[in-house]
């Protein structure tokens, strides 16, 4: 994935999907070098399940919300419960950094194509919580704002496992 936050052209697809592909290419860079051991650890005391290896799987599992629960209406199998509504962090822990990070990307080509095939003004199948049905834009400008939230995230949790800041 290349990470650059100018668009190849300025229509407003290619600007969202830009920045989108640039916030993924941020979380993915900001685990690159970080031992296995590093990449489990959970360093805050009051987040026990903010760790790298957590948070690049939750943006993945919330991706696949989104897109496929959400804007394509299809039935949610993703990894949590009602017992355990962050457990795409708890299993992560579980997870070689390299098959999350591999999913992530993965998945990400995956909804590239889905986001090229559909209209921005193309409204989701499932309504959210206030029974509005969000179009495309809007998942996509929500994805870009939950992904840079936790890009800040990844910037804490890797400079206290490991001393690595930047990117």
């Amino acid at each position: 994935m290349t990470r650059t936050d100018t668009p190849a052209a300025w229509d407003e697809r290619t600007q969202l999907t830009t920045f989108l592909d640039y916030t993924r290419a941020t979380a993915v860079a900001k685990c690159e070098g970080v031992s296995a051991e590093n990449a489990v650890r959970a360093p805050l005391p009051g987040s026990p399940l903010m760790t790298l290896a957590g948070l690049v799987n939750h943006l993945r599992w919330v991706e696949y919300w989104w897109f496929q629960v959400v804007f394509l209406g299809e039935e949610d199998n993703g990894p949590w419960t009602e017992e355990d509504p962050d457990r795409e962090m708890r299993i992560a822990v579980d997870m070689p950094l390299a098959d999350v990070l591999r999913d992530y990307e993965e998945q990400s080509a995956r909804y590239r194509e889905l986001v090229t095939s559909n209209d921005l003004d193309t409204p989701s199948k499932r309504p959210i919580r206030d029974g509005r049905h969000p179009d495309l834009r809007w998942i996509l400008l929500h994805l870009i704002e939950e992904t840079a939230r936790h890009n800040g995230h990844l910037d804490i949790v890797r400079e206290l496992v490991d001393g690595k800041t930047g990117v």
